[in-house]
């Protein structure tokens, strides 16, 4: 019996393909509570078609999702993002996007192993929901940067009161974003790779 294919194999797109100068690839992740813009982010910054995995929401979540606030939200992440950017010829970054729901927060833990730092997406219209997402990167040692999304509805506060609010320490970066925008993102990555190497190259004081 012939098993011989009867087709080509069609191997990866060309633009989904690395360019052969690349030596350094960095895992970060995207969190943040539900309805933040996580799956918004990767999307826009992301060079090659992202991955997404979102589904319809129906009327199973009703009474388990707390939708307040982002109440036409019809479409919700279940288990990751994925985008990949190249910052310059040796480095890529590749970009994974959590689900914001807490019943999904048991995937946490895979998404965060080997990961060098986060982006924790902030809405100003619900502060409290990043108490435990900051909670859960403190916890796991996982560095982090906080990137406040731009809504058109959303109040704005001085980065002072934010950093009280949210208890954020001195030395963590407290930017604005807008996840619409691919610039804006991709200097929210940015900002976290040059944090992340003031992490490595400052000298702990002597207790």
């Amino acid at each position: 019996m012939d098993y011989r294919i009867s087709e080509p194999v069609v191997g990866p797109r060309g633009e989904d393909v690395l360019p052969a100068s690349v030596s350094t690839a960095v895992k970060v992740v995207i969190v943040g509570g539900f309805g933040v813009g996580k799956t918004t982010l990767v999307g826009s910054v992301s060079e090659i078609r992202p991955l997404t995995t979102e589904e319809t929401m129906t009327q199973a979540g009703a009474g388990v999702d707390d939708i307040a606030g982002v109440e036409r939200k019809s479409e919700t992440t279940v288990a990751m993002d994925f985008g990949r950017i190249t910052l310059n010829d040796r480095l890529v970054l590749y970009v994974f996007g959590t689900p914001g729901q807490q019943r999904f927060w048991f995937l946490w833990n895979g998404l965060f192993e080997g990961a060098l730092g986060a982006v924790v997406l902030v809405d100003t219209r619900r502060l409290e929901d990043s108490f435990d997402v900051m909670g859960r990167l403190e916890e796991r040692g996982v560095p982090f940067i906080v990137a406040v999304n731009a809504f058109p509805d959303a109040p704005s506060y001085p980065v002072s009161e934010l950093r009280q609010a949210l208890d954020i320490p001195t030395e963590v970066p407290v930017i604005d974003c807008d996840a619409r925008e691919r610039g804006s993102s991709r200097d929210g990555l940015l900002t976290l790779m040059r944090y992340l190497h003031t992490l490595t190259t400052t000298t702990p004081e002597p207790r």
